[in-house]
């Protein structure tokens, strides 16, 4: 009995240094840089705009699906749409991992300094030499002209015809920049840009599309907004009641972008979207998502 007794406690603590050593799960180890962390953890947390049709939207169809691993707070791929949505998707794919959404304000974005609270920023961002300052940028992924539209009864034909009137611009924009004349701070190349601002009254809101929108919803302290082409054309054939203003202003390079003040490095991690992008390129993809979301590709570096 004492044999048999002696028997059962060394099985038992046996069981006890099993369990201790390999039936729990060991923890992780430290990841050395921001890549490793997503693959460790099985997501990337992506900030876009939530209202930025159709580059990034939200999916009213779309239901959370059981057993993501995105946070409680951020939105899954099932919620979201658009341009940027599904180059965001294609760098989870690529890295092996699942997309999630973050949706701060844009000026909070090009602020830099996230204190890790996304990984990336895929939103549609221009490359300028003062975001360059706080943010790392992959290599373009598309490009896209800068215009103003304003309200279809406005009677304006010219850029001249807007001195003196009020233009409704997205907070801490590439758009509010020229339209202060600030050209250092919009830090774009000599021959991207093709106008010189007008000069006008600036009523800046959280994002441009919510200019497009207060037109609709007939607000009148402003008689247009300034934003990328491609978000007036879908405006226009959202039955907005606004036209476009003669020709586009600039022209704009848009990156992927990451923080430069990460607690992890990022340079691997930017590596890969370089490298996921340099593909969707080459094969295709890129302008395929173009044709999809804009109706005609704008994928192609123009020719300065």
């Amino acid at each position: 009995m004492k044999n048999l007794h002696k028997l059962l406690v060394v099985g038992i603590l046996a069981a006890f240094a099993l369990a201790a050593c390999g039936g729990k799960s060991a923890p992780q180890a430290q990841a050395n840089d921001l890549l490793e962390q997503i693959k460790q953890r099985g997501y990337i947390l992506v900030s876009t705009d939530p209202n930025y049709e159709p580059q990034s939207f939200l999916n009213t169809e779309g239901k959370r699906p059981a057993g993501t691993k995105c946070p409680s707070d951020a939105l899954t791929t099932a919620e979201m749409q658009g341009f940027d949505v599904d180059a965001a998707i294609a760098i989870g794919d690529g890295l092996g991992v699942e997309t999630c959404f973050a949706t701060p304000s844009w000026d909070t974005i090009t602020a830099g300094s996230w204190a890790n609270k996304w990984d990336v920023s895929v939103g549609s961002m221009t490359i300028t030499t003062d975001r360059q300052k706080v943010l790392d940028f992959s290599v373009p992924y598309y490009y896209t002209p800068a215009v103003i539209a304003v309200r279809a009864d406005s009677g304006l034909t010219s850029l001249d015809d807007l001195n003196g009137k009020a233009l409704c611009v997205g907070a801490s924009t590439t758009y509010e920049s020229w339209l202060e004349g600030d050209m250092a701070g919009l830090g774009l190349p000599a021959s991207s840009i093709y106008a010189q601002a007008p000069s006008v009254t600036i009523v800046p809101l959280e994002t441009d599309q919510e200019c497009a929108q207060s037109i609709a919803a007939g607000r009148e302290d402003f008689i247009g907004y300034m934003t990328s082409e491609t978000v007036v054309d879908a405006n226009i054939a959202a039955g907005f009641p606004v036209v476009k203003l003669g020709s586009p202003v600039f022209s704009e390079d848009l990156a992927a972008s990451f923080d430069k003040s990460a607690s992890l490095p990022t340079a691997t991690l930017r590596e890969e979207v370089n490298r996921i992008f340099t593909k969707m390129h080459e094969d295709g993809t890129l302008t395929n998502l173009s044709v999809k979301w804009f109706g005609s590709d704008i994928t192609q570096a123009p020719q300065h």
